[in-house]
């Protein structure tokens, strides 16, 4: 089997996939924008050979690069960046180059803009937030007098919460309209409630291998406009009624042969036509890995190994070998940025957690706006110790 992986040195850790490929068998083949001698070595020796690209935006290149890899080794069987950055241009080349494995371009269209996302959403039988597709300041008077204030703008296809933002009021709303958006918006009504994701691999059925949960107790469009600090956690176990928003969201899509991140509001009220509290409401679906580090968060928490469930799902389209039934923790994230103070140094965290620290790093530049400068990652057993680590952690002097 002949994989290309698309940007495997970043994130950092997205070589393991190309590892439990390279482990299976599988010839892989990495197109990448930095140095062959820059990427680590752990990636260097699991992939058969490296294309360097000046720029993976540049689709002539990228087609060169494809191009290249098929001259030399035969047909490609599959291409794939699990980034979605990258999501659309995947889906170009796989139809340019009759990869019929992975999302094709018709595919990509459903998951990558927001409105279209609600489609799959009410085939699942999840209820959606109303929107508005963002046109003229009337229209938007009219959407929001049948809503109400507040309501949230953002691109219709983006990722994160970049671009996105709450109108509290008419002040609000007319300086949005004072310069509008170059790129199409979606208005929605504002759920109230916390974050909750459905993450796993689907088999090529449309059916999770594995799956597990992450919760998001702070929205990331405050964290991002307020300067704030991201915590968040990988779940012990899924809730019954979660698991099944989450199956029949995955096979409303047709989310096949593909890590899945799928987004929900949990609400903390009853909210009319929607929902009760508890209750799930659609946000977004990511038909790839949750962003960082949260593979690595997800292996910690499950004590599996979701890289090799993965290529397991690429070359058996099952799980082999792999005890899925092992102890299970809070996996807890908390960052910090170097525009504040903190009470507690680094030295006294690590101190206090060292024994149980998974992952402690500064993030990267491109992942900082929303998960911040420096990161934390514990395994907590229960639910006091998780809260107080965050408290620990991100405790202002």
């Amino acid at each position: 089997m002949n994989f290309i992986f698309v940007s495997p040195h970043f994130p950092k850790t997205y070589w393991n996939f190309c590892d439990r490929l390279h482990r299976n068998g599988v010839n892989v083949l990495g197109i990448g924008d930095a140095p062959f001698e820059e990427i680590p070595s752990e990636l260097r020796h699991c992939l058969t050979e490296y294309y360097r690209v000046g720029d993976l935006g540049n689709y002539d290149e990228m087609v060169r690069a494809v191009g290249y890899f098929t001259f030399h080794y035969g047909k490609i069987d599959w291409l794939e960046s699990n980034n979605e950055y990258w999501l659309e241009m995947d889906a170009q080349l796989r139809t340019d180059f009759n990869i019929t494995t992975g999302a094709q371009n018709d595919f990509i269209a459903r998951i990558k803009f927001k409105s279209r996302m609600k489609e799959g959403y009410r085939a699942a039988g999840v209820p959606v937030a109303r929107h508005h597709m963002v046109s003229t300041l009337d229209a938007a008077r009219d959407f929001i007098r049948e809503v109400g204030y507040p309501v949230i703008v953002k691109p219709d296809n983006g990722c994160g919460a970049e671009a996105t933002y709450k109108l509290r009021d008419e002040t609000d709303l007319r300086a949005f309209y004072a310069e509008p958006p170059s790129v199409p918006y979606i208005m929605e009504e504002y759920i109230s409630g916390t974050i909750v994701s459905f993450d796993g691999v689907a088999d090529s059925h449309c059916v999770p291998l594995f799956y597990t949960s992450n919760v998001f107790p702070t929205p990331l469009l405050d964290i991002v406009s307020r300067q704030g600090d991201l915590a968040y956690w990988t779940q012990k176990k899924v809730p019954a009624k979660l698991k099944d928003v989450g199956f029949r969201t995955i096979k409303a899509f047709g989310a096949k042969s593909r890590f899945f991140h799928c987004e929900f509001f949990q609400l903390d009220a009853d909210k009319p036509g929607l929902g009760k509290k508890g209750d799930y409401v659609a946000l977004e679906v990511n038909m790839r890995p949750a962003g960082g580090y949260t593979p690595d968060m997800i292996n910690y928490a499950n004590s599996v190994d979701c890289y090799q469930i993965w290529a397991d799902m690429v070359c058996y389209d099952e799980v082999r070998n792999l005890d899925l039934n092992g102890p299970k923790y809070f996996c807890v994230y908390a960052s910090r940025r170097d525009c504040h103070t903190y009470r507690h140094s680094h030295e006294a965290i690590l101190a206090r957690y060292g024994t149980r620290m998974k992952m402690c790093d500064v993030l990267p530049p491109a992942l900082r706006l929303d998960m911040g400068d420096r990161m934390y990652t514990v395994n907590l057993r229960t639910e006091a110790e998780r809260d107080a680590f965050i408290r620990f952690v991100q405790e202002r002097a």
